[in-house]
């Protein structure tokens, strides 16, 4: 894989942004170390990232990321590493872990997803088994996946306040890769064991909105201690409820938030000297997969949806109905790998940031959502490591001081005009994105309630 290719019309705008980055690299790392003193990350997650070279910026958190198999493989030690901070930090005297996936096993790819996070939590000594909820498998079951290997599930059961497997394995902790879009079944509440990422990260009772309220406050003192304007970094949104896609319902509330927002990024355009045509994003407020999710260039596109539209928005996985959207700004994307568009998507685990691949779509534009039928993904490459960390796993086994943000990064260079716009200077500014949103994400669950029982 090489680096994408960035729009000429952007690419000055962009190289402005990285050596603005990269000047306060030591600033910035230091800032990081200060938060995680006073937030626990979440155990992992991922985050789409858009690029328009003269705004860069997360348009979306994942705590249950499904997309390991599309790692490159060369990053298993350094995941690794990670995942074994992770499990200390959780649980120090963690030796076994229970991984609860989804409940679809059709999806070889998802199993492949499975087989890998797997085999990283294995790569640390962990005993780890593969449970299921799933009422439709009642014994151990082998499926294979989409590579070729081979995962084993096995019903979970429950006894007092511990999950356990048929044979007694009764594990130190339990880790969900399983993001309860569907609800939060009874054999989860109220456990004994260590369960991440806790139940109220699940869509559930999670939503995008008060994920981004948290990231404006993590923005807004990024872009202090930088020296950069917010609005680079963070899309603007609203929130609409009480919605009914299926009747109309609430559909000219819609309407109005949309051409607000619209108004809104038109007047920062104007300000900025930008040409493009404004648009939104109008998603649910929870779920993922890329489902219920529309482009928006005009609020007379969200009145009288034709059929086929209203379809789309009006039901999510597990088909639950959606009632409650986020309008949030539109980024074009002006990377491209073959003439394909693509995005940059950044895979962490606790504080780490351990890899990510690019989600390539040769059928979508710039302004439009590439999580969609027809899309494939390219592993980051695996020389983006620094001396430092590509001797961390050994040093780690001893002192335990390895330092995970240096994996991406920054160019062998102190010539801050030559480091920017290379493949390393990239990848760490889409690290030091990805790990705002992780940073956010902790804040929204430390101010989360815990669900009622």
């Amino acid at each position: 894989m090489s680096l994408p290719d960035v729009a000429a019309a952007h690419r000055i705008e962009l190289q402005n942004f990285e050596r603005a980055i990269l000047a306060k690299q030591t600033q910035i790392e230091s800032w990081f170390r200060s938060q995680w003193r006073h937030h626990h990350a979440p155990f992992y997650g991922s985050v789409d990232i858009r690029n328009s070279g003269y705004k860069l910026a997360s348009i979306d958190m994942n705590l249950f990321p499904g997309g390991f198999n599309n790692l490159n493989p060369a990053f298993l030690p350094l995941a690794s590493v990670a995942a074994l901070d992770a499990v200390e930090r959780a649980c120090a005297e963690a030796k076994s872990v229970l991984l609860i996936p989804e409940n679809h096993t059709r999806n070889t790819f998802y199993l492949q997803n499975v087989y890998a996070l797997y085999s990283i939590l294995r790569h640390i000594g962990l005993d780890v088994r593969i449970g299921t909820l799933n009422p439709e498998i009642t014994q151990v079951t082998t499926l294979e996946t989409a590579l070729g290997g081979h995962i084993t599930l096995e019903p979970v059961q429950r006894l007092g306040n511990h999950l356990q497997l048929a044979d007694g394995f009764t594990p130190c902790m339990i880790l969900l890769n399983n993001d309860l879009s569907g609800g939060v079944p009874d054999i989860l509440q109220g456990l004994a064991q260590t369960l991440l990422p806790p139940v109220k990260a699940g869509w559930t009772t999670r939503r995008k909105s008060t994920h981004f309220q948290a990231y404006n406050q993590v923005a807004a003192e990024f872009a202090q201690l930088v020296g950069i304007d917010e609005w680079t970094i963070n899309p603007y949104f609203e929130v609409c409820s009480g919605l009914d896609f299926t009747s109309h319902e609430g559909e000219n509330r819609l309407a109005e938030a949309v051409e607000r927002l619209l108004q809104r990024i038109q007047h920062k355009y104007d300000e900025l000297g930008i040409e493009d045509k404004p648009f939104v994003i109008v998603k649910a407020d929870a779920g993922t997969y890329g489902m219920g999710v529309m482009s928006v260039h005009s609020a007379d596109e969200v009145r009288g949806l034709n059929r086929k539209k209203r379809n789309k928005m009006a039901k999510i996985k597990e088909g639950l109905e959606v009632s409650e959207v986020i309008v949030q700004e539109g980024i074009y994307t002006y990377e491209t790998l073959q003439g394909a568009t693509a995005e940059p998507v950044v895979y962490m685990m606790d504080r780490f940031v351990i890899g990510g691949f690019y989600r390539v779509h040769q059928d979508r534009g710039p302004d439009e959502n590439l999580n969609a039928v027809g899309m494939h993904f390219v592993p980051l490459k695996c020389n983006i490591a620094s001396p430092e960390a590509q001797s961390a796993e050994e040093e780690t086994k001893s002192k335990r001081e390895f330092k995970p943000w240096e994996q991406l990064s920054l160019p062998q260079t102190e010539n801050v005009t030559q480091a920017s716009d290379c493949e390393s200077t990239r990848l760490y500014v889409y690290g030091v994105l990805a790990r705002l949103s992780l940073l956010a994400a902790a804040i929204e669950l430390e101010n989360m309630p815990e669900p009622t029982v």
